[in-house]
């Protein structure tokens, strides 16, 4: 009888062992169907990282907005505080390069001994998609932006853009992390 079951129990086991070699190896046809996608359904080219050399951080409208870029050209990052000085105080970064429409991706804040990766998406700003997201203002990775060094920003396929020093968006990050100033009586 055991030998009857160490019989059988071998023959499932060589059973559940021959199963996976019943579905077909790939196959090169297999990758010709997924290389015959058209262009214009899969991501963009990747653009170039921009030359930044004479680029500022300067504040901007609405207040609690900073802009940096070279004078006179159009803007490569953005940095808003939304709800300063609240348990809900956020910052929004926005990376002024061309995004695909509902493309999503990790932005990475890169300096000063910190390292943020904050989600962003492809969001239509004026007319045309751009990658941006908001993350709470006491997230960490905020800090690359607090500090004498020089901080970079990149999105795959958006280029590396170096920040150079500046103490404006720390001050920034700091400004929107702190508790709003208590109403002063009439």
């Amino acid at each position: 009888m055991r030998s009857l079951r160490l019989a059988l129990s071998g023959v499932a086991g060589a059973a559940a062992l021959a199963l996976p070699a019943c579905k077909p190896p790939p196959t090169d046809a297999a990758m010709a169907r997924a290389a015959n996608v058209p262009a214009s359904l899969g991501p963009s080219e990747p653009i170039a990282s921009p030359l930044v050399e004479g680029a500022i951080w300067a504040a901007s409208k609405p207040a609690g907005r900073l802009v940096y870029g070279i004078p006179g050209q159009p803007v490569l990052v953005s940095l808003q505080c939304l709800a300063p000085g609240t348990p809900d105080a956020r910052l929004r970064i926005t990376r002024h390069a061309p995004a695909d429409r509902d493309a999503g991706a990790l932005l990475a804040v890169i300096g000063n001994r910190y390292i943020g990766r904050f989600p962003v998406d492809a969001t239509k700003v004026g007319a045309r998609h751009m990658w941006q997201g908001e993350a709470p203002a006491i997230a960490q990775g905020w800090n690359a932006l607090i500090g004498p060094l020089e901080t970079t920003v990149t999105v795959p396929g958006a280029g590396l853009v170096r920040l150079n020093p500046s103490p404006l968006p720390g001050d920034l990050v700091k400004a929107c992390r702190a508790p709003a100033a208590p109403a002063i009586p009439a």
